[in-house]
């Protein structure tokens, strides 16, 4: 009957421990606010940043990634496999911070699955207007007023 009991007792917790729910907001705090602030930067921040903010960030891999699941496969992949042919930012954020490390030995790929989550659902928040935001507007209202999205700079 201990037997039993222990070996119960032992699987339960396996299982809880496999199924452990991760905290994504919290993992993005304790493992990417280092690099990647999560505010608009100040001018101050500008000049210290060794990363581009999550909400820049966030904004270029839903202008690539236009469903979560994508989204969330993408960061996982690139946060582990970093490579100038998947990066998403652009060329002025890769050339001034460079091409981010891989995370391999940092997080593993169940908590990076929790942060994707998190951030693709809270980056950028509503109302946030990227610099290229305006660019985009004025080269697609000068071409014929169309609203279809350009691809010269891509």
């Amino acid at each position: 009957m201990k037997k039993t009991f222990v070996c119960v007792a032992l699987m339960s917790s396996a299982l809880l421990f496999a199924s452990q729910n991760y905290d994504g907001k919290k993992l993005f705090e304790e493992k990417c606010m280092s690099c990647h602030i999560a505010t608009i930067p100040t001018i101050k921040q500008k000049r210290s940043m060794v990363a581009p903010p999550i909400m820049g960030v966030m904004f270029h891999v839903k202008e690539n990634y236009s469903n979560k699941e994508d989204a969330v496969n993408f960061i996982i992949d690139y946060v582990m496999n970093p490579s100038l042919k998947k990066a998403v930012c652009m060329p002025g954020s890769i050339r001034r911070f460079g091409l981010m490390p891989s995370m391999k030995d940092t997080v593993t790929k169940d908590e990076l699955k929790a942060i994707a989550k998190y951030i693709y659902d809270n980056y950028p928040p509503k109302g946030f207007m990227h610099p290229n935001m305006n660019k985009q507007a004025t080269k697609n209202s000068s071409n014929n007023n169309c609203n279809v999205k350009s691809n010269t700079n891509q």
